[in-house]
């Protein structure tokens, strides 16, 4: 199996997280100068929101790490998402009527609960609001069609391979290394958002492992060759 064979764009690819990083950070205290914001710490497990409860706010994740999931057809629990400090979780249910999907706490995290449509009453006052809320509305579209694109056409090696150059590169967007990581994520969580089983995604970073693209130890992620990871899945910017 030639692993160079595919190469589609994938999300959260550098250019666009320098895009994202250009239209700055909410500001949460001029924010809070025109909206009643609340604040909230969530433990492990905890839900920020559940599919079906009414929409009436947008969060910003302050700390910690969030994922978005949805439950499918049968019953069974689908990961869509990891969300990370500085994102906004909610923008994919705005002009509903109810939330979309549930968000739950990885670990210890905090959120800032922006109420709606008061935030669009505030977007007048601030056009960079308005700006960064078009920016994350843009950006989940691009991440979605480019992890639909990679999940349609990229080998179960090349999704691993994929995910950890993902976290890689929003680690770096945070000014944290992406060379040395904890995945906050279990293995089964990463499974379900990449469309593979659980024990695919075992053998994929063992494989990857004795490569020597990249050493593991239980959730401690260390990229030892980000280039030869990229060559895996498809890709060719490097990782500084």
């Amino acid at each position: 199996m030639n692993a160079l064979a595919t190469h589609v764009p994938m999300p959260a690819s550098l250019p666009v997280l320098q895009a994202m990083a250009s239209v700055g950070p909410i500001d949460i205290e001029q924010l809070s100068q025109h909206v009643q914001l609340v604040r909230r710490k969530l433990a492990p497990g905890q839900h920020v929101y559940r599919a079906g409860q009414s929409f009436h706010a947008i969060y910003l994740v302050h700390a910690g790490f969030l994922k978005t999931c949805e439950l499918s057809e049968d019953g069974r629990e689908r990961v869509t998402g990891f969300r990370m400090r500085g994102d906004l979780v909610g923008v994919e249910s705005i002009g509903l009527a109810h939330f979309a999907c549930d968000v739950v706490a990885l670990d210890d995290s905090e959120v800032w609960e922006l109420p709606y449509p008061p935030v669009l009453h505030a977007c007048l006052r601030m056009p960079e609001l308005q700006t960064r809320l078009t920016a994350a509305l843009a950006g989940e579209i691009r991440n979605d069609r480019a992890w639909m694109l990679a999940l349609g056409t990229l080998t179960a090696e090349q999704r691993v391979a994929a995910f950890l150059l993902d976290m890689a590169e929003r680690h770096l967007r945070l000014g944290f290394s992406p060379r040395h990581f904890l995945l906050r994520m279990g293995r089964a969580d990463i499974a379900s958002f990449l469309g593979i089983k659980h024990e695919t995604v075992t053998r994929a970073l063992s494989r990857l492992e004795r490569m020597q693209c990249i050493d593991v130890q239980r959730r401690e992620i260390r990229l030892l060759d980000p280039d030869g990871l990229r060559r895996m899945a498809g890709q060719g910017a490097t990782i500084h």
